[in-house]
């Protein structure tokens, strides 16, 4: 069974950094792509940032630059480091995995943290 587990979100002003951790059990594939989206209130459910078992990555345009996911060698732990935060990065913050390759669409992913909260303040 597939659990997933974030850790991390707080509240930060502008331009400071924040991390966010994911605990992973039960993802036992030989390809997959764990993945970071976020949801503001009122907004649809956005992807942030993906990678996969080979440690390919691949990142939203909004966050290109500042925010970077990894994984540790276990694959038991995902991570997003963000940097240079903005108000515009207030949301509630995702992991998500599905079998296979990255995707961008949401509907796509089978299994989801409960997610964790990023406040940014001006």
């Amino acid at each position: 069974q597939v659990q997933l587990v974030e850790s991390g979100g707080g509240s930060v002003q502008a331009g400071g950094s924040l991390g966010l951790s994911c605990e992973v059990s039960g993802v036992t594939w030989s390809s997959y792509c764990m993945a970071w989206f976020r949801q503001a209130p009122g907004k649809e459910r956005e992807g942030v940032a993906g990678i996969d078992r080979d440690g390919n990555t691949n990142y939203a345009l909004p966050v290109k630059g500042r925010f970077t996911i990894s994984q540790d060698n276990t694959k038991t732990n995902l991570y997003l480091q963000m940097k240079n935060l903005t108000p515009e990065d207030t949301a509630n913050y995702y992991c998500a995995a599905r079998l296979d390759y990255c995707r961008e669409d949401p509907t796509a992913y089978n299994y989801w943290g409960q997610g964790t909260q990023v406040t940014v303040s001006s």
